[in-house]
């Protein structure tokens, strides 16, 4: 199919800001969300089946849920057969479920496990009904009458359906929603800080892979690198784990440490460990922040592989990457830079999007932030819609890979 839209998303998160799902839309080419005609959201639905559901691996999101837009015409449309049901959720306007063929269609896509989401929904005037024909219940959270709104909720969660909070746009709403017993929350908050949470600069394992960091970038030879790793058993253990599973095609199992730095060479070995320096973080920080920044690096990698080679993708990996870790680290990104070396480039692209890769990570952070500037940035980069929407959803497909 010829795509003329932009695949943006939002991450649905539970209380425990884990990432459960994502809301995939299109947005259009003037950078507004596309209209939703039947056409476009039958598209989205067929090209989303055959990027992450395929016929030898399966499901490639593995257990996160998709919610879609849909409209009542497109409720029998074919594609839909080509995602798992129990990981697809559909959402539509409750004024819709009116119409007796609408409703027939809902009850017939609910038989065969799929979910469905209420937007505009009247709250009051939910019955027990509405929870053996929806999933999920759109609900839009108000600090005005919190009283109001948790007799309403407590109907609802009577009624098995579960509650989506939109917009959830601050730490204090996001909080009342959790104790009202919201099943999950689309919205932002994970990029801003939360009040009152403390500085926590690097555990010793961040240290110890920030050492690394800057000997593999002064090219330190190989027993000095392996020295350091000693230090650190469960260090070694997953460099080991990561050696012997990623496909290398060593043909033996790798036992040492000197063998696997030399198998896996200084460029892939410094991608690896700016991963780990975020899965390392101290555990205050929201699992969804980690997604995001592992989305964000991967996303932004694929987009500038073409363009600029393999070598450089790498480091626009790394760039995306460290974008979020201010946040994971909890210190500001300026103590980021003081504490490792990096590139002129990268620099530039972590303080002002700018420099050779600055454009590929300002492109990968629109993705997920719905921003008006999707169309333009990859436009000024040369790349189709079809292009960005692939590498979109493969890097979405390759954090779920790695993750656990």
């Amino acid at each position: 199919m010829h795509q003329t839209n932009y695949l943006v998303r939002e991450p649905l998160l539970d209380p425990k800001q884990r990432v459960v799902g994502y809301e995939l839309t299109w947005q259009g080419g003037a950078g507004h969300v596309a209209l939703p005609t039947q056409a476009a959201l039958e598209d989205l639905v067929a090209f989303v089946a055959a990027e992450v559901n395929s016929e030898e691996d399966g499901w490639l999101l593995r257990d996160k849920t998709l919610f879609l837009e849909a409209v009542p015409g497109m409720l029998s449309t074919d594609a839909l057969h080509n995602l798992p049901p129990e990981h697809t959720v559909l959402s539509l306007k409750a004024v819709a479920l009116a119409n007796a063929d609408t409703l027939s269609a809902v009850q017939a896509l609910r038989a065969g496990g799929v979910g469905i989401l209420l937007r505009d929904a009247d709250l009051a005037r939910v019955g027990s009904r509405l929870g053996t024909i929806a999933s999920y219940v759109e609900v839009k959270f108000t600090g005005a009458d919190v009283a109001a709104q948790a007799r309403a909720y407590a109907a609802l969660k009577a009624s098995n359906l579960r509650m989506v909070g939109r917009p959830v746009s601050t730490w204090a709403d996001f909080d009342a929603c959790a104790a009202l017993g919201l099943d999950a929350f689309v919205g932002k908050l994970h990029l801003t800080p939360r009040p009152g949470s403390d500085t926590k600069g690097m555990n010793p394992a961040q240290t110890i892979i920030m050492q690394l960091m800057q000997m593999v970038n002064a090219n330190a030879d190989i027993k000095q690198l392996e020295d350091v790793l000693k230090r650190d058993a469960a260090l070694s253990y997953k460099l080991l784990r990561y050696i012997n599973s990623a496909g290398f095609g060593a043909g033996r199992e790798i036992a040492s440490l000197r063998q696997a730095i030399t198998l896996l060479g200084y460029a892939p070995l410094y991608r690896w460990l700016t991963l780990l320096l975020a899965t390392a973080s101290t555990s205050g920080y929201s699992p969804v922040l980690l997604e995001t920044a592992v989305v964000r690096g991967r996303l932004a990698e694929l987009l500038g592989v073409k363009a600029l080679g393999k070598a450089d993708a790498e480091n626009i990996f790394v760039a995306g990457m460290f974008s979020l870790l201010d946040r994971l680290l909890g210190i500001p990104m300026e103590e980021v830079l003081a504490s490792i070396q990096l590139s002129d480039d990268v620099v530039a692209a972590l303080l002002s999007r700018s420099g050779k890769y600055g454009q590929y990570l300002a492109l990968a952070e629109a993705c997920e932030l719905n921003s008006n500037l999707v169309s333009s940035l990859a436009g000024a980069l040369s790349l189709t819609p079809a292009e960005v929407n692939k590498a979109h959803l493969s890097a979405l497909a390759w954090t779920q890979s790695i993750a656990g």
